[in-house]
C-alpha cells in the first residue's frame, strides 16, 4: 500500500485517576505450591474494601479450582459476597449474574481474560495470579520456538514474552471499560519486579499509580466507592 494515512489514538480513559496497580510484595514465586493460597489471603482485605466486585483471573484450571475451594471453605458458614466460578455455569450466564448481583467475586481463566465487558461499579478489582505464558507443549508454539532457536534467536524473548504480554494486557483491560469506571489491578506475580523481562509487561500497560501497600489499595477503593 504505497499511499496510506496513519493515526495513533490514545486511550480515552484517565488511568492516573481511575486506576491503581497493586503489587503485593509478600508472595512466593509463582512456582511455589503455596502461591494460590497466598493470592487468596492477599486479596481478602481488598475484597473487603471493594465489597466484592472482583474478577480473579487465573492462568490454569488447577489454580482456579484451588482458589475456589479455599474461598468456599473460608466462607462456608456465611459468604460475604456471591462466588461465581467458571465451569459451574456457562460463561454468559456467569457474566449476567455478575452484572445483576453487583457485588460478586468471579473466578475465571482462559475466556474471561478477553472479550468480557463489565462497566460500572459491579467490577472494581481485577486480580491476575500469574503472567499468562502459553504452555510450551502446544504444537504450534513448539514449532515456532524450534524455528527461532534453529536460526540462533532467543525464543523466549521473541515469541513467548510478546504473546504473554498481549494476553496480560487483555486481562488488565477488563477493569476500565468506561470513563466513569475505577478500580485496582492486583498483580500477584513477583517476576514482574524480580526478572528483567518483567519491565516489558509493566511498560505495556497505561501509566497509572503503583503501590505495594495493601492499605493504599484499600483506601483507593473506599474513597472511590464513597
Amino acid at each position: 500500500m504505497p499511499e496510506i494515512e496513519t493515526k495513533v489514538l490514545g486511550s480515552p480513559f484517565d488511568y492516573q485517576q481511575q486506576a491503581l496497580m497493586y503489587l503485593p510484595k509478600s508472595l512466593d514465586m509463582p512456582s511455589s505450591p503455596q502461591h494460590t493460597r497466598q493470592v487468596v489471603d492477599a486479596v481478602l482485605p481488598i475484597l473487603t474494601a471493594s465489597g466484592g466486585r472482583a474478577f480473579m483471573l487465573f492462568t490454569s484450571y488447577r489454580a482456579l479450582r484451588e482458589a475456589a475451594d479455599i474461598l468456599r471453605s473460608l466462607w462456608a458458614t456465611s459468604a460475604p459476597y456471591p462466588l461465581l466460578v467458571q465451569g459451574d455455569a456457562p460463561r454468559d450466564e456467569l457474566l449476567r449474574l455478575f452484572r445483576e448481583l453487583g457485588n460478586a467475586v468471579l473466578l475465571g481463566t482462559g475466556s474471561f481474560w478477553e472479550g468480557v465487558d463489565v462497566k460500572g461499579q459491579a467490577l472494581c478489582v481485577v486480580v491476575i495470579d500469574k503472567l499468562p505464558f502459553a504452555v510450551p507443549d502446544d504444537p504450534l508454539l513448539k514449532a515456532r520456538i524450534d524455528n527461532i532457536e534453529k536460526r540462533g534467536g532467543n525464543a523466549f524473548m521473541e515469541e513467548q514474552v510478546p504473546r504473554a504480554v498481549v494476553a496480560f494486557k487483555q486481562g488488565v483491560g477488563r477493569l476500565i471499560r468506561d470513563r466513569q469506571d475505577f478500580g485496582v489491578i492486583m498483580l500477584c506475580d513477583r517476576r514482574l519486579t524480580t526478572r528483567s523481562y518483567g519491565s516489558v509487561f509493566l511498560s505495556s500497560l497505561p501509566e497509572m499509580p503503583r503501590t505495594t501497600d495493601p492499605q493504599v489499595a484499600c483506601n483507593f477503593l473506599k474513597q472511590h466507592l464513597q
